[in-house]
């Protein structure tokens, strides 16, 4: 199968070799590198070889294997690095802080004490019901998003 590919795009460059990585896994549909700018030791972006800008141009097929290449990736880090737990994260869009246009999964070794700070602040004052109302029948209707 011929993957889609963006000749502008700086990790299409990189899964192609034409720029170099520290790759730490590879098959026929993924590239994991180590990240140039880690948040702690260890941490691993997942490239797609199939370009997509985001989870909304994201295969179904492609999807689903990234999760596992993601499983394989944080069962080493927590093996070689004895890591107190693994983030796994996929950002969309420049609001969600998606800096590279080409879908990728982060995968980082988190350690007791360290200073990686993903959080966000609560909002209990959400409406829920009305949030349930709308999302579940957006998703039970059938169409697609």
């Amino acid at each position: 199968m011929s993957k889609n590919v963006d000749n502008d795009c700086i990790f299409c460059k990189i899964i192609a070799g034409a720029i170099p990585s520290k790759t730490v896994y590879e098959d026929e549909d993924y590239k994991a590198i180590l990240d140039v700018s880690p948040a702690s030791q260890g941490h691993v972006i997942i490239l797609p070889k199939n370009h997509a800008a985001n989870i909304f141009e994201l295969s179904d097929e492609d999807a689903r294997g990234i999760m596992l290449v993601a499983k394989k990736i944080a069962a080493a880090q927590m093996k070689v690095f004895g890591c107190d737990g693994v983030n796994v994260l996929q950002n969309n869009g420049e609001a969600a802080g998606q800096t590279v246009f080409h879908l990728h999964v982060h995968v980082i070794p988190r350690y007791k004490g360290d200073t990686v700070d993903i959080k966000w602040k609560q909002n209990p004052d959400m409406e829920l019901d009305s949030i349930y109302d709308k999302l579940k029948n957006q998703l039970q209707d059938g169409s697609e998003i």
